[in-house]
């Protein structure tokens, strides 16, 4: 017998994003190629036109897996009985934005879908929104952030052995979905001619992975914007995918993901009132923090520094909300 439709839900569903995701959340490739889907389509109201083509494509694709597409601009409708919640609707970052006009232009956005989640949404609901600092009003303890965009630009790590990306694992970035974000290979691991062998020594340039990696890594977003003229729409539907893939069916043993998850009782001396980017380890849909990893001092700077960003972008956004 073939499973129950589960509910999804994308906001922007009209914007550039969620035009590189709904293909494939509906192909079946993030939920399992199993699992029929009912797909939600929220967007404001004077974006439904727009939404009108892009569930008229979806029809046209023809996908078995896709039961139901229901285009709306209404919160009670787009978060009814949701078993999962795709939040990629916000203003995104333009060239030369500072990060509090971002957090300023978005934080009301997420105050709303935050209390919807709450009032409408299954309790077990599975929730992906944007970056930490962009979380806030959200409650639901299955709520987490996206950082595997910026974990698949690490892999660059990759390229420098002149290995492909699926052998390399155990990346981690550290904090904040900013400039001050801490790619950290200390305890990767690349698979080098079938060996496992530790980032630093497959690299072999520990200059290039404390300098230039690092600042590549953190200014990728502000690379492409610079480009593109637009914030990343495909990579960052990738993954979306890809972090929501590994909430639904967990982690690999032995391998942990990087995530932004509530900093509660956490090993590593970050702030518990922070969502904040950990190593992850998933299973049956609930992450855990892989805690006990050495840090040096070196990475402990690097943790703090954008700990403290992010401490100082929670206090501004509640600032935004109290006015």
């Amino acid at each position: 017998m073939q499973a129950e439709p589960i509910r999804v839900l994308v906001t922007g569903a009209a914007g550039q994003i969620a035009y590189s995701l709904l293909y494939s959340i509906a192909k079946g490739d993030v939920f399992g190629k199993d699992q029929p889907i009912i797909l939600v389509l929220l967007d404001i109201p004077p974006m439904l036109p727009v939404l009108d083509g892009v569930v008229m494509e979806l029809q046209d694709c023809a996908l078995p897996l896709l039961r139901e597409v229901i285009p709306t601009d209404k919160v009670e409708v787009g978060f009814k009985d949701l078993d999962a919640a795709i939040l990629v609707g916000s203003m995104p970052r333009k060239e030369g934005m500072e990060r509090k006009d971002l957090l300023k232009a978005n934080v009301a956005i997420f105050k709303t879908q935050g209390a919807a989640l709450d009032k409408y949404a299954k309790k077990t609901v599975k929730v992906t929104p944007p970056p930490a600092d962009l979380s806030v009003g959200i409650q639901s303890v299955s709520v987490s952030s996206d950082t595997r965009l910026n974990s698949s630009t690490a892999q660059s790590v990759a390229m420098r052995c002149g290995v492909s990306s699926d052998k390399v694992k155990n990346v981690i970035i550290w904090g904040n979905h900013s400039s001050t974000q801490y790619p950290d290979v200390h305890h990767a691991k690349v698979n080098v001619h079938g060996s496992e062998t530790a980032a630093y020594d497959a690299v072999k340039d520990e200059a290039w992975l404390r300098g230039d990696f690092i600042s590549t890594v953190q200014l990728r977003g502000a690379a492409v914007i610079k480009a593109r003229k637009l914030s990343s729409a495909m990579s960052a539907a990738k993954a979306i995918c890809d972090h929501m893939r590994d909430i639904w069916f967990g982690t690999k043993e032995g391998e942990f993901i990087s995530m932004g998850v509530y900093a509660g009782g956490n090993s590593y001396g970050i702030p518990e009132d922070l969502i904040y980017s950990f190593p992850v380890q998933i299973k049956n849909k609930t992450w855990k923090v892989f805690d006990g990893l050495p840090i040096n001092d070196f990475s402990r700077a690097k943790m703090d520094a954008t700990a403290a960003e992010l401490v100082e972008e929670r206090d501004t956004a509640m600032d935004f909300l109290s006015q």
